[in-house]
C-alpha cells in the first residue's frame, strides 16, 4: 500500500483556485440566450417538473487560467495582425459586445445556464501533472495492469453566454496501474485546434454548439465566427470540435472524439502523462468527421464508424478501417433530413444504424428556437447494413416508432428467427438533453427486435416495473461486442444527470444487482475490464469507475469485482475528477507498441 504522492512533471497551465468566487465574478449573467420558441409539439409537455440534480443555479467555482509566457503568447497573436485585421477585430469585438448585452436581457434556460450546467462537481478543474505513488486501499488485482482513461467536458474559459454540459473542452483523466499495485494520475486538455486558438487569443471565441446556437443570437454568433475567419483572425477550417466524448484505442493509437470533428491522437507518455499529437485522419484517409462511438470488432479488430453532416447531403456516411489502418471507401447512406446520431451498434455481420426523431433543423433558429429538435412527424427506424457493404443499396430499414436511444449497449444476430436484437436505453422526452422541458426524463433499458424478413419490430423493457430505474452510460464485455451477451453494466443516472451507482443487469432474466456508492457519493460510466479474453464466465472481470464524495470533495478510482460487486481497491486521487463521459483501458502489453 502506497502512502505518499510525488508530482513529477510541470503543468502546462496553472489555475489559482479561489474559494471566494461568486456569481458576481462570472462574465455572463443568468439572462443570456433567448429561447423564444420551443420545438414542435412541446406545448403539450405540461407534466411535473423533471427530477434533475441540476435544476437550480448555484455558485460556480471556476478556475481562472494563468497562461505561462513560455507556453503561449497571449499578446503576440494580435501583433501578427496587420492594420486592417486589427481594425476588423475591433469592429467584430464591438458587434459581439452588443450581441452579448442584448442576449443578457433574455431568460437563460437550465439546459444552457452555466451556473446550472457547471455546478458542483460538474465544474471544471485545472490540468494535473503526473502524481506517482498514490495512496491505495485494498489490493489492485494483478491483471489490472495498464492505463484507465476517461474523457469529459472541461471548459478552459468562463462561458460568455450560454453553456451546455456537452460544450466543454475535452479533458482526459488517466490512472496508470501496474501489477505491483502502484498507481499514478494525470489529467490534460486535449489540444484541439479550437482550444489552441482560443487559448492564444485569451478568451472563448468559437460559439458553443448546444448552449449558444439558438435563435437569432446563434445565427449572429456563427456570422461573427465566419467573419473572423474571412479576416484571418482565426481558422475555423482547422476544426471546431472539442474531442470531449469518446475514447478508443485502435491500431496502437489512443483517439479522443466528439462527432463534430476528426478524432484527436493523444499519446500516453512513459511517465503516465498525456500529450496531444494532433488531429488524426488515418494517414490522410479520413476527410470528414467521425462519430464519438466507433466500434472495434473483438475478432477481426476492425474499426467501424459513421460520419454525419448537418448542413449538406449526404447527411450520413459509413466506413470501416482494417486492423492495420486501411480505411474503406465511404458508403453514403440516404437520409431525408440530418439526424442527431451519437451512437450505433455492430453485430458479427452487420452495422445497426439508428435514424431517430431528434434531428437538426437550422431554419428553426430563424424563429428563435434550437437547431436540435424532436420531430414528432418522423418515424424512428433502424437500418441494417452489411459490414462489408460498398453501397447502401441493400440496407434494410425497420421502423421502431417512438424509439430514441442516445446509446446502444450491444446488438447481435439470432438467425433462427431472422432477427437482429438491439440493447439500448430508450429515452423520453427524446430531446430533453438539449431543450428545456417539464416532463420527467426516463431512460428505460430495452430489448428491440428487428425482424429482417418481415420488416417489423418489437420492443420490451428489460427491467420489471418495480425495478425500473434510469440507466445511462455503460457497456457489456467488450470481448463479446456484437455477439449475444447476458450482462450489461450501466450507470444508475439518478438524480439525473448524477450517477448514484451502477447496475449489473441480466439481459435474459431482467435480474438487477446494484452497487450504490453511498451518501453524497456519485460516479460516472462503469467500465468493464475482462480478467482474460479466454475467461469462461462473461462477468469475470472488474468494474473501474471514478467516484466523487461531495461531502469531502475528494475523488477516487474504484476497482470493483464484477462478479460479486465488492470493492477490491480504491486509488485516492490528488485532485477532484469532475463527472464526465466515456472511457477505455489500454493494457500494459499494448503500450509497448503505442504510436
Amino acid at each position: 500500500m502506497a502512502s505518499t504522492s510525488n508530482c513529477t512533471s510541470k503543468a502546462r497551465i496553472s489555475y489559482p483556485l479561489s474559494s471566494s468566487s461568486s456569481i458576481k465574478d462570472l462574465s455572463y449573467s443568468s439572462k443570456a440566450i433567448s429561447f423564444r420558441n420551443r420545438p414542435k409539439n412541446s406545448a403539450s409537455r405540461t407534466s411535473s417538473k423533471i427530477h434533475c440534480a441540476l435544476n437550480l443555479p448555484s455558485v460556480l467555482q471556476f478556475p481562472n487560467p494563468v497562461i505561462p509566457k513560455e507556453e503561449t503568447s497571449l499578446k503576440s497573436a494580435p501583433q501578427k495582425w496587420n492594420l486592417l485585421q486589427k481594425a476588423a477585430a475591433s469592429v467584430l469585438d464591438v458587434a459581439e459586445s452588443a450581441l452579448v448585452s442584448i442576449e443578457r436581457q433574455h431568460r437563460l434556460p437550465k439546459t444552457a445556464d452555466p451556473r446550472v450546467q457547471l455546478s458542483g462537481n460538474f465544474a471544471p478543474v485545472p490540468e494535473q501533472p503526473v502524481c506517482h505513488a498514490l495512496p491505495v486501499t485494498g489490493t489492485i488485482p494483478a491483471c489490472v495492469s495498464g492505463v484507465y482513461l476517461r474523457n469529459g467536458a472541461n471548459p478552459l474559459f468562463k462561458p460568455v453566454l450560454g453553456h451546455h454540459l456537452f460544450d466543454g473542452d475535452g479533458m482526459v483523466h488517466a490512472v496508470t496501474l501496474d501489477n505491483g499495485g502502484s498507481a499514478s494520475y494525470a489529467c490534460r486538455f486535449t489540444e484541439t485546434q479550437r482550444l489552441v486558438q482560443e487559448r492564444e487569443l485569451g478568451r472563448p471565441i468559437f460559439p458553443k454548439a448546444i448552449g449558444e446556437l439558438h435563435g437569432y443570437s446563434g445565427i449572429a454568433r456563427l456570422m461573427l465566427l465566419y467573419s473572423r475567419g474571412l479576416c484571418g483572425l482565426l481558422d475555423h477550417k482547422l476544426g471546431i470540435g472539442v474531442a470531449n466524448a469518446g475514447l478508443v484505442y485502435f491500431n496502437n493509437h489512443l483517439l479522443a472524439m466528439s462527432e463534430d470533428d476528426l478524432p484527436y491522437h493523444v499519446r500516453i507518455t512513459d511517465s503516465g502523462d498525456l500529450e496531444t499529437v494532433g488531429r488524426y485522419d488515418f494517414d490522410d484517409q479520413l476527410k470528414s468527421t467521425m462519430i464519438a462511438h466507433p466500434k472495434v470488432d473483438p475478432e477481426s479488430k476492425e474499426l467501424f464508424a459513421l460520419s454525419y453532416n448537418v448542413l449538406q447531403k449526404p447527411y450520413l456516411k459509413y466506413f470501416r478501417v482494417s486492423s492495420d489502418g486501411k480505411k474503406s471507401q465511404d458508403v453514403e447512406i440516404p437520409l431525408p433530413v440530418p439526424t442527431m446520431m451519437h451512437d450505433f451498434a455492430i453485430t458479427k455481420n452487420f452495422v445497426v444504424i439508428p435514424d431517430q426523431q431528434v434531428v437538426f433543423e437550422f431554419q428553426n433558429m430563424i424563429t428563435g428556437g434550437s437547431p436540435v429538435i424532436y420531430d414528432s412527424e418522423k418515424i424512428s427506424r433502424f437500418g441494417i447494413l452489411s459490414k462489408n457493404a460498398c453501397n447502401a443499396d441493400d440496407v434494410i430499414w425497420v421502423e421502431t416508432p417512438d424509439t430514441f436511444c442516445f446509446h446502444l449497449w450491444n446488438a447481435w444476430e439470432e438467425p433462427e428467427s431472422e432477427e437482429v436484437v438491439v440493447i439500448g436505453s430508450r429515452m423520453t422526452p427524446a430531446d430533453s438533453i438539449f431543450n428545456e422541458c417539464d416532463e420527467n426524463l426516463k431512460s428505460v433499458l430495452s430489448e428491440i427486435r428487428l425482424n429482417l424478413k418481415t420488416g417489423k419490430s418489437t420492443c420490451r423493457p428489460i427491467l420489471s416495473d418495480s425495478e425500473q430505474v434510469n440507466l445511462e452510460a455503460g457497456m457489456v464485455n467488450r470481448n463479446l461486442l456484437g455477439r449475444k451477451t447476458r450482462y450489461a453494466y450501466l450507470a444508475i443516472a439518478e438524480p439525473w444527470p448524477k450517477v448514484s451507482g451502477f447496475a449489473k443487469v441480466d439481459l435474459f432474466t431482467g435480474e438487477v444487482t446494484k452497487h450504490i456508492y453511498g451518501n453524497n457519493r456519485y460516479g460516472g460510466e462503469p467500465f468493464f475490464l475482462p480478467r482474460d479474453a479466454n475467461s469462461e464466465s462473461e462477468d469475470d472481470g472488474y468494474i473501474l469507475v471514478f467516484v466523487h464524495d461531495e461531502k469531502t470533495w475528494k475523488s477516487e478510482l474504484q476497482i470493483i469485482n464484477a462478479m460479486t460487486l465488492q470493492v477490491e481497491a480504491a486509488v485516492k486521487l490528488p485532485s477532484r475528477v469532475p463527472y464526465g463521459f466515456h472511457g477505455t483501458f489500454v493494457e500494459a502489453k499494448d503500450l509497448i507498441n503505442q504510436e
